[in-house]
């Protein structure tokens, strides 16, 4: 919620001890005794709205919905029906490791977007170049130079990643 995330528990617990939990863990939205296909009307309701909808689960129970969510996330401790339906599998049993998928997740993306910010530059301002656009005023890029800028380009967005 922090993360200005809409956090739901649907749970097929009952309801005192669904919001037993919810509780300690600061969630108000629940919803309990959701059986496998209420799971999925409740992400279909949400993504009806215009959400983007990320379901953690871990049973058989879960794979019906990790499959609808737009982001299916199971704990790899899970059974191996949820662990096939969902697109992210968490390797140990810890939910703040969903914090740091969405977290590590949003450093990737801006990362590729400036590989291509730099991958851009060098093409826009390479091939002109290349091409001849500054040969009449005596520029000239023969084809060895015009390789090695590539190659540049590629060792500059690779060094960026690491």
């Amino acid at each position: 919620q922090k993360m200005g995330a809409e956090v739901w528990m649907v749970t097929g617990d009952n309801t005192r001890v669904a919001r037993s939990v919810a509780s300690e863990v600061g969630i108000t939205n629940v919803a309990a005794e959701a059986l496998p296909g209420d799971k999925v009307t409740r992400i279909k309701s949400l993504q009806a709205k215009g959400k983007t909808v990320a379901m953690v689960g871990d049973g058989i129970n879960d794979s019906p919905a990790l499959s609808q969510a737009d982001l299916g996330i199971a704990i790899g401790t899970g059974t191996d029906v949820a662990v096939e339906s969902a697109g992210v599998v968490l390797m140990r049993d810890s939910l703040l490791d969903v914090i740091t998928a969405f977290d590590l997740s949003r450093v990737t993306y801006k990362r590729i977007r400036l590989n291509f910010v730099w991958a851009f530059g060098f093409n826009a301002t390479g091939i002109p170049i290349a091409a001849g656009v500054l040969m009449p005023a005596g520029i000239i890029l023969p084809p060895w130079a015009a390789g090695l800028a590539m190659a540049l380009s590629s060792v500059c967005v690779v060094c960026s990643s690491l």
